[in-house]
């Protein structure tokens, strides 16, 4: 049985989605949208696109080659396909979490977090350089298991086009019982938020409930609205450059590294990492601002 790609088969509804929400835009006055920066995002998903056919056959042959080592049998049926859809959701949560606190992974995933603005052409910021960056083998342990190749990647598109709708301004708070177990606009537009609050907080797919799980969730509030970006924005609107320049930066970090233990850390640290501890990284920026917004004991 051969399993169809979600992504392509919803590309007509982003396509309506994004229109609809051009005009509630317009109509509404919430979100913004800049022509420059959302070409550069459908640019960038091309390339995406591009880089995904291009690779595509590689990630294909290494999950089959995993999954003849398989653990168990598991057969196409509505049970394993929840149960894969739940295990994949957790796997995307470590790797999320890992893109972001992890420069190596960060070179790649920092294309997603590049624009300023926030809306549903900002979910088309996709990577060039995942393969290159080693991230679909958060996946691979699925195929060790023993769940069907073709399985885990519809799951994965699935969880893909989930995550299309989530990136808008346009839809408040949903209901409390689906906010507390789903991934929602509200809890995303936290997570590609610079606020110093909300650096590196909910990393969710589908299901909120891994960060509520593991400590990294953070509501959205209404007295510190999200801010969008990158810590250290982007001056131009080039797609090439937004696809590599994380990787540039991390060369010559590299380069300069002035022993093994600099080198790893250049490489392989927090974005920001700097020898010594000095670097503006998402804790320190953080511990900064709560150390500033905490008033001081008088002597």
């Amino acid at each position: 049985m051969t399993l169809p790609d979600p992504v392509s088969l919803a590309v007509p509804a982003f396509v309506a989605l994004i229109v609809l929400e051009m005009w509630l835009t317009k109509r509404r006055g919430i979100g913004r949208y800049d022509w420059r920066d959302s070409g550069a995002s459908l640019m960038l998903g091309l390339g995406s696109t591009v880089a995904g056919a291009l690779t595509g056959a590689l990630v294909l042959a290494l999950s089959l080659w995993v999954h003849q080592f398989g653990l168990f049998d598991i057969g196409l049926s509505i049970p394993a396909f929840a149960l894969v859809f739940v295990l994949d959701d957790l796997a995307y949560y470590w790797f999320h979490r890992t893109a972001h606190r992890v420069r190596w992974f960060w070179a790649s995933h920092v294309i997603h977090h590049s624009s300023q603005h926030y809306n549903l052409t900002t979910a088309l910021r996709q990577t060039w350089t995942g393969f290159f960056s080693l991230s679909f083998m958060f996946r691979l342990p699925l195929f060790l298991v023993g769940f069907p190749v073709e399985m885990v990647f519809f799951a994965a598109g699935l969880n893909l086009v989930y995550q299309f709708w989530i990136h808008t301004e346009h839809v408040d708070r949903l209901p409390r019982w689906f906010e507390a177990v789903m991934n929602t606009p509200s809890h995303h537009r936290v997570h590609h938020a610079v606020n110093p609050r909300y650096l590196d907080r909910n990393y969710a797919g589908v299901f909120i409930v891994w960060d509520r799980l593991f400590g990294t969730f953070e509501p959205e509030r209404a007295d510190d609205r999200p801010r969008y970006g990158i810590v250290k924005a982007l001056t131009k609107l080039n797609p090439f450059w937004a696809a590599i320049h994380e990787w540039v930066g991390m060369a010559r970090d590299a380069r300069s590294a002035r022993s093994p233990r600099e080198l790893a850390g250049r490489l392989f640290g927090p974005p920001g990492w700097q020898p010594g501890g000095g670097g503006e990284t998402s804790d320190a920026i953080r511990r900064d601002w709560q150390a500033a917004a905490t008033p001081q004991q008088e002597a």
